[in-house]
Formats: structure tokens, C-alpha cells, sequence
């Protein structure tokens, strides 16, 4: 059965309730998934996984500290994330406080990793963002994201 690990960052809580939605969307689809706090993530954790979803608040732009560090960490795995599925949210405090960049540097990461990006051409097309508490709109893109990723999971595992 293809298995699903959502990992997130969170000091306000705010990424963890986004985090939360993903997992339920993951769930609709019948996929098996695991929800992590960053701190308490391996980077061997990521090898069990045929789909990884990574939430972060946005810190100057970028991912938080943790979730980097994951990465540098995860780069003695280099290549045996070749093939996964992977996709990225993030919470800011403000309208154009970087939500989109701080995405596309989880998804360049993964990319590195040759790990297979689902983009959406309705809604957030990046992954979703929340500007402060995730709103009705967050929630249900969140959700989207988490049924599409699970969709393509089970399409290619």
C-alpha cells in the first residue's frame, strides 16, 4: 500500500493546522499517512515514504531553520528519493510575505532530490498558503493538495 509522511514546522500553530487538512485530504484517497513534527523527523524517515509533504512557515523569504537543516541532512540520501512524490505549503504573517518562495525552495530541494512535483492549475498553483490561521480557502486547498498528491501516489506506487 502506498504510504504517505507530511513533516512540519510550526511555532504559532498555524502550518501544524495546515499540516492537519493535507493529512485529511491524503486520508479521502485511501493512502496510508503519517503526520511529523520536523523535530522529530529522520533523515531516513524520508526512505519509507513513497510521498513526502513538507510544511513551513515563511522565515525571511524561506523555509524555517529545521526544515532546512532535514534537508542538508537528507543530502547523504542523495538519489534514493528518486521517483517519490513530493509537494510543499507554507503560512506567512503577511499578503506578499514570501508564502511563494518559501515553497518553491521546498520544491526546488526535492527537485534535487529527483523527487516528482504535482503543480495544480486552479488555486494555489505552487502549494498552498495561509496568511496568519489557515481561512476557509487555506483549508480546502490544503486539502486538494493532500488528495492530489495522494491520487498521483497511488497512480505511480
Amino acid at each position: 500500500m502506498a504510504k504517505a509522511l507530511v513533516i512540519y514546522y510550526s511555532e504559532s500553530g498555524n502550518t501544524k493546522k495546515m499540516a492537519e487538512q493535507v493529512v485529511e485530504g491524503i486520508k479521502k484517497e485511501g493512502v496510508e499517512v503519517l503526520l511529523k513534527e520536523v523535530k522529530d523527523t529522520a533523515p531516513d524517515d524520508l526512505l519509507k515514504f513513497d510521498t513526502i509533504v513538507i510544511g513551513s512557515p515563511t522565515y525571511y523569504g524561506t523555509m524555517s531553520a529545521e526544515i532546512k537543516k532535514l534537508f542538508d541532512e537528507s543530502v547523504k540520501f542523495h538519489g534514493k528519493l528518486e521517483g517519490k512524490v513530493g509537494a510543499a505549503f507554507s503560512s506567512s504573517a503577511n499578503i506578499g510575505g514570501g508564502n511563494e518562495t518559501t515553497i518553491l525552495d521546498i520544491l526546488s530541494a526535492m527537485l534535487i532530490h529527483g523527487m516528482i512535483i504535482r503543480g495544480d492549475s486552479q488555486g494555489d498553483h505552487y502549494g498552498p498558503v495561509a496568511i496568519g490561521a489557515p481561512d476557509a480557502r487555506a483549508v480546502k486547498q490544503c486539502v486538494r493538495l493532500g488528495s492530489r498528491v495522494a491520487q498521483l501516489t497511488k497512480k505511480l506506487f
